[in-house]
């Protein structure tokens, strides 16, 4: 059985929440938008929208056409979340590109498709929002931040490494460009496993050892470990948008 709950909130210092989840029927998303003129908060739900509606589309009908090929070396869930990503960075850089108030507008993406009949789920995310696994008592970060911090910068004699304050430059966004690359990972579920999607409003805020003891607190109750990030995160300066998804894994 799998239990979850997912929230969303402004923030104590954002106007307006860039970011927009999704959760039902085994789709999990956090979408952390950006670009001016409300395009964020476009750019996140577009995204949202277009990868959820292929991924219930591809369920339903196996024998539909995948618009970007089908991979036999990944399963089939691992295909239908690869093409929806792509699909939706296609929609974002084209939307981007045609209505100019739209102009620069992305969005990051982390996704987790769980399977109905079998413990396990599959995998991808695009920019700096961050999955994580609970199991055993250990917190392990599953993504790696599409960031410059997390280039492989080698300096040359005499060259200058990157400030520090370009070191949060997303390196990768849906939308940025017309085609994206990115990683799907199949992943095996256990006994209370936890899995916790998030956007960068709360890891930015909140430590991981913090988020560790959140979540192992509240093991068992998905929406109060849930609701106790948020609040954590707005606790601590609530600098930005913040969002969270909470899965409990149990057979």
């Amino acid at each position: 059985m799998l239990a979850f709950f997912g929230q969303t909130d402004v923030g104590l210092r954002r106007p307006l929440n860039e970011d927009t989840i999704h959760a039902r029927d085994g789709l999990f998303l956090v979408c952390d938008g950006m670009g001016g003129h409300k395009a964020g908060e476009v750019a996140s739900k577009l995204a949202t929208e277009s990868i959820a509606g292929f991924i219930e589309r591809s369920g339903a009908d196996p024998e539909m056409t995948w618009p970007y090929g089908f991979d036999p070396r990944l399963s089939f869930d691992a295909n239908r979340l690869n093409t929806a990503i792509k699909l939706a960075n296609r929609l974002i850089f084209r939307k981007a590109a045609t209505v100019e108030e739209y102009t620069g507008m992305g969005t990051t993406v982390v996704a987790v498709l769980v399977n109905p009949r079998r413990p396990h789920m599959t995998y991808a995310h695009v920019g700096d929002s961050r999955i994580y696994l609970v199991r055993e008592f250990d917190l392990v970060q599953l993504t790696r931040d599409d960031s410059w911090a997390n280039l492989d910068w080698t300096v040359s004699a005499g060259e200058a490494p990157p400030e520090m304050s370009m070191k949060n430059i997303l390196t990768k966004a849906l939308g940025a460009r017309e085609d994206v690359e990115f990683a799907v990972v199949e992943q095996g579920l256990q006994p209370a496993d936890l899995v916790l999607l998030c956007s960068d409003g709360l890891t930015n805020m909140v430590p991981d050892p913090q988020i560790r003891e959140i979540l192992l607190a509240r093991a068992n109750d998905p929406e109060t470990a849930c609701r106790e990030l948020v609040s954590s995160a707005n606790a601590a300066g609530g600098r930005d948008n913040v969002s969270a998804i909470v899965l409990h894994y149990s057979p």
